[in-house]
């Protein structure tokens, strides 16, 4: 898994302010991932946060981590080579159900697309659907 990268913040804000203990951010493109997990950062979000540069290794990592590792949000991007959001969430909705219970998806783009936002509507495991770029207003307003 060499596209991996785990963060570990210090929020800035109290950490009893901290939404969430571990955040997974899934997207193509690596500054699109560094960015959000500043976001998630400044914000106090989450408490610690870990990067995936495709969905495929995401996968790899939720099928193999513990119950503790598990994330509780999974910021998910549409568009991607070789398995684009949808296709993760097909093989997603294959995993345990610890694992599909314990983590809830966001799907995000930077397409405005009807279809996207029908299809991701229509999975169980999508909570949100949201446009990039993202917005720190956004993340702080985020309640799943």
């Amino acid at each position: 898994m060499k596209n991996q990268q785990t963060i570990t913040y210090s929020p800035v804000i109290e950490t009893n302010q901290t939404t969430y203990e571990h955040v997974m951010l899934v997207d193509d493109d690596p500054i699109q991932n560094i960015v959000l997990g500043k976001m998630v950062e400044k914000t106090g979000f989450a408490k610690r946060t870990t990067l995936f540069n495709s969905g495929q290794e995401a996968l790899d990592f939720l099928a193999t981590a513990s119950t503790a590792d598990l994330p509780s949000v999974v910021f998910l991007d549409i568009v991607m080579p070789e398995m684009d959001g949808f296709a993760f969430l097909d093989a997603f909705a294959k995993l345990s159900n610890d694992i599909t219970c314990n983590c809830k998806v966001i799907m995000v783009s930077s397409t405005e697309s009807f279809e996207y936002l029908n299809r991701a509507n229509k999975s169980r495991f999508v909570k949100k659907f949201l446009n990039k770029p993202l917005k720190e207003e956004t993340i702080k307003a985020i309640r799943l």
